[in-house]
C-alpha cells in the first residue's frame, strides 16, 4: 500500500496499531464478524461485503456489536457482477476474510487464486469449523461440535453430569476468531516482508486443539486423568471451584497455591482444614465443609469478607452485572456506545490507544463513502440515487489517494 492510500484510510479507520491496514470481509455469522471486529477495534479499516437479504443471525443488525468499527457494503455474490466488485475490494486490501464452506468461495469466483492474480501480496483468511480439508470438511457443523471431537468439551462439568456447555466461547471464538487473527496477522507481517500473499486456514478444531496444549502435556506426565471432575483445573479440586451462597448465588474459587490457600481457609473460618490442601484423602471432607460455610451467607456477604485478599475469592456475576464490577468498572473494561453496554477494545496499546470509533454497520450504509476511499465506483451500481455521482453527498473530502 501507498503512503497516501495508507494515510487515505487511517483517516477513515481512526486510531489504533492497524491504522492503514484495509480489510474486506465478506459476511457471515459468528468467528469471522467477531474476528473482523477484532481488526476494526485495532483501527483496521474493515469494510463488510454483506448479502442483499442479509444473513441468518437472529438479531436486530443495529445491536450486533461484532459489527462495530466497520463499515457494510451490499454486493450479490451471485449476480453477473458480484465477483468483479469484491475482486475490486480485494486488489486494494491487505486482508480478506472468509467463512463459506470449502470450495464455495472459488465456485463464486472470489477464491485465493482469483483474488492473489488481482493482489499478490493479499492474506486470504478462511475461517471454518472443520477446516479447508479431511472428511468433515465440507460438513455442516457448529462450535459444539467442533469442541466435542478435540476433548475440550468431554473436560467440562461435573463427572456425573453431562458435559457444560461453555456458549460458544472456546470452539468459535477462543479456538477460532483468535486463531485467524493471529493468524492473517503473521501473514501480513510476512507479506510486507516479502510481498508475498498467502491462505491462512484457521480451522476451529486445530485452535481448540491447540488450547489444550497444557493439558495433553499433563496428561502425558501422569498429572491428569483423562475424566472429568478429577483434576487440579477441572473442579476436581475443592479449593478451585465454585460454589453456591444462601441466596442462591455464586462464589469462585481458585486458591490453588498454599499461601492462597492458607488465607482462604483462614477467611472462610475453616482454619482446622489447613493441612488437608495436599491430602487427597480428605478433599471429600474438604468439599462438603466448604460448601456448607458458602451457604451460611449471601453472595454479597462474602465477596465482602474476601475484598482485599489474597484468597483468589470472587463472586460469579451474570452479563448485566459485570460491568458494575469496581474493578471493571475503574478499568474501563466495559463501555456504553449508541445507548449498547459492551466490551471496550482490548487489548491496549500505550501509543496508539483503541476505542469504539462507531455502532454495528449497517447493511449498505458504508457503499458511498467506500467507493470513494477505496476508489471502486462499480459499488455504487446498487444505489440508483449515487449511480455517476462524484461525490457523495455530506462525505469528507478524501485523506488520500487509495492504491
Amino acid at each position: 500500500m501507498t503512503a497516501a492510500a495508507a494515510a487515505g484510510t487511517a483517516g477513515t479507520a481512526g486510531h489504533g496499531p492497524l491504522a492503514g491496514v484495509r480489510v474486506v470481509e465478506l459476511a457471515g455469522i459468528g468467528p469471522g464478524p467477531f474476528a473482523a471486529m477484532l481488526l476494526a477495534d485495532l483501527g483496521a479499516d474493515v469494510v463488510r461485503v454483506d448479502r442483499p437479504n442479509g444473513g441468518s443471525l437472529a438479531i436486530d443488525p443495529a445491536c450486533d456489536i461484532t459489527n462495530r468499527n466497520k463499515r457494510s457494503v451490499i454486493v450479490d455474490l451471485k449476480a453477473a457482477d458480484g465477483a468483479e466488485r469484491v475482486l475490486a475490494l480485494a486488489e486494494r486490501a491487505d486482508i480478506l476474510v472468509e467463512g463459506f464452506r470449502p470450495g464455495v468461495a472459488e465456485r463464486l469466483g472470489i477464491g485465493p487464486e482469483a483474488c492473489h492474480a488481482r493482489n499478490p501480496g493479499l492474506v486470504y483468511g478462511r475461517m471454518t469449523g472443520w477446516g479447508q480439508d479431511g472428511p468433515l470438511a465440507p460438513r455442516a457443523g457448529h462450535d459444539i461440535a467442533y469442541i466435542a471431537v478435540t476433548g475440550t468439551l468431554g473436560m467440562i462439568g461435573a463427572p456425573d453430569e453431562s458435559p457444560a456447555v461453555p456458549a460458544n466461547l472456546l470452539g468459535d471464538y477462543a479456538g477460532g476468531s483468535l486463531y485467524l487473527v493471529v493468524g492473517v496477522l503473521a501473514a501480513l507481517h510476512h507479506a510486507r516482508a516479502t510481498g508475498a500473499g498467502q491462505v491462512v486456514d484457521a480451522a476451529i478444531v486445530d485452535g481448540t486443539a491447540h488450547l489444550s496444549s497444557m493439558i495433553h502435556g499433563m496428561l502425558a506426565a501422569g498429572g491428569w486423568q483423562d475424566r472429568r471432575g478429577a483434576n487440579l483445573l477441572d473442579g476436581g479440586c475443592p479449593y478451585y471451584g465454585t460454589y453456591e451462597t444462601a441466596d442462591g448465588g455464586y462464589m469462585a474459587v481458585g486458591a490453588l497455591e498454599g499461601q492462597f490457600y492458607d488465607e482462604f481457609t483462614e477467611l472462610l473460618g475453616l482454619g482446622e482444614y489447613a493441612s488437608a490442601r495436599k491430602d487427597l484423602s480428605r478433599w471429600g471432607e474438604l468439599r462438603e465443609a466448604v460448601a456448607a460455610r458458602f451457604k451460611a451467607r449471601t453472595r454479597d456477604e462474602w465477596t465482602a469478607v474476601f475484598d482485599g485478599s489474597d484468597a483468589c475469592v470472587a463472586p460469579v456475576l451474570s452479563l448485566r452485572e459485570a460491568p458494575h464490577h469496581p474493578h471493571l468498572a475503574a478499568r474501563g473494561t466495559f463501555t456504553d456506545h449508541g445507548g449498547i453496554t459492551q466490551p471496550a477494545p482490548a487489548p491496549r496499546f500505550s501509543a496508539t490507544p483503541t476505542t469504539v470509533r462507531g455502532g454495528p454497520a449497517l447493511p449498505g450504509t458504508g457503499t458511498a463513502d467506500v467507493a470513494r476511499d477505496w476508489d471502486v465506483p462499480d459499488l455504487l451500481e446498487d444505489i440508483p440515487e449515487l449511480k455517476g455521482t462524484p461525490e457523495p453527498m455530506g462525505a469528507p473530502e478524501p485523506k488520500g489517494t487509495p492504491a
